[in-house]
């Protein structure tokens, strides 16, 4: 399977397209991975790395509702409309936002097979 070129700034948008972003990975699609995290694992969301300020709102910043919890780090953006996630700032590293690969124009996530997964059960801000 030949994976889409990423293109620099790339395209992503929510199902209903009410939201875009353009966004600017750290290293394409190798950075995929999924989180076992009580929130991600119930979200099932694939991720890609972007710095922080790799991700740019072009359409529908007043379309985003933020989700937060516990110390407040993670930011979870979804689009308002259609539920989609698009993006969120990590609490692993508040310098990175995790991006839905699912939302980057011309990915399927399936083709990302096999993605490597992340301990967020056992996050090191969690240990006393």
């Amino acid at each position: 399977m030949t994976l889409p070129e990423i293109r620099t700034p790339h395209r992503a948008t929510c199902h209903c397209g009410a939201v875009e972003l353009a966004v600017t990975l750290s290293d394409g699609l190798t950075t995929a991975r999924r989180c076992d995290c009580s929130f991600c694992a119930r979200r099932g969301a694939i991720a890609v790395t972007a710095p922080i300020n790799g991700v740019r709102i072009v359409r529908g910043a007043e379309n985003l509702t933020l989700y937060t919890w516990n110390t407040g780090t993670a930011k979870h953006y979804f689009c308002k409309t259609c539920g989609i996630y698009t993006h969120h700032r990590r609490r692993s590293n508040p310098n990175e936002c995790g991006v839905n690969a699912a939302c980057l124009e011309g990915v399927n996530p399936r083709d990302l097979d096999p993605v490597e997964w992340t301990d967020g059960i056992n996050h090191p801000s969690d240990r006393a």
